[in-house]
């Protein structure tokens, strides 16, 4: 089926991380041109910069900056031209837990500046760059997580700045249709993913059992699960009427448990 990707531009922020490069990988399968931004190495894009040469731009972005945003925009539109879709993806998680009263005002500053702060920039000249170019349609799609959903102990920054993910995209998915009559604004929100960022806790067996006792389909979700939701919600042939909805990839993840240590010894993540 076609989903009607083919020729749209995409942004992808951070695009050479686990779940990003693999999103980067599929809208340029869809024929897509795809401006994938990183911030510290692009070597995870120089398989696909040699297979795609001419519908790639990989750009060095640090999101908190309003500066760099801005020229992250402006390279953009003169490579491929007008942003249709942006996935609001790149973030932070700090990789040891912290308790609250134990967090310092600069992990939690930092965590809300990257994950928070930095999607509002995007986001705004991604307005910007539709209020500059006119056109029906547009579509931005938040990337949050399950810890803003049911928490996360020990991980209070992270949990607050995906929790704002849901107040953002019900109010932009007002204002964009003052751009973009047909504009529609999502949010996905992955659960456990094998990803360089869980790798460590999903190859802990103890974590491992405990988090497949809240997930009815016993397994962790792989970053093209992720993926498949945001390219559906990219696609105005598939999902041009949704907006102000969020999509949680999480196998049906919930916040207790539903299942015994035992009955999750059979199955595999």
């Amino acid at each position: 089926m076609d989903m009607g990707l083919s020729g749209k531009h995409i942004i992808v922020t951070g695009a050479s991380g686990g779940i990003g490069l693999v999103i980067t990988r599929m809208f340029l399968l869809e024929g897509a041109f795809v401006t994938g931004t990183y911030n510290q190495s692009a070597k995870p894009l120089n398989n696909l910069k040699d297979r795609w040469p001419d519908k790639l731009e990989a750009v060095k972005v640090d999101q908190t900056s309003e500066d760099e945003v801005g020229k992250l925009f402006a390279t953009a539109n003169h490579a491929f031209g007008r942003v249709d879709v942006l996935v609001a993806n790149a973030g932070i998680a700090n990789h040891e837990g912290i308790a609250v009263q134990d967090m310092t005002m600069e992990q939690w500053e930092n965590t809300l500046r990257v994950n928070l702060t930095g999607t509002f920039l995007c986001s705004k000249y991604f307005f910007s760059n539709l209020e500059m170019f006119p056109g029906e349609s547009a579509s931005l799609i938040l990337v949050g997580s399950t810890a803003g959903y049911f928490g996360e102990a020990w991980y209070v920054d992270y949990s607050v700045s995906k929790s704002a993910m849901h107040g953002m995209m019900m109010s932009l998915k007002n204002e964009i249709v003052h751009l973009a009559p047909k504009g529609r604004v999502n949010l996905v929100n992955p659960g456990w993913t094998m990803t360089p960022m869980a790798e460590e806790a999903l190859t802990d067996k103890d974590m491992i059992r405990r988090i497949l006792q809240t997930i009815p389909m016993r397994k962790t979700a792989i970053p093209e699960d992720i993926a498949g939701a945001i390219l559906y919600l990219a696609s105005d042939v598939l999902a041009g009427h949704v907006s102000g909805q969020t999509i949680t990839v999480a196998g049906g993840m919930e916040g207790r448990v539903l299942f015994t240590l035992d009955e999750t010894d059979s199955t595999e993540s």
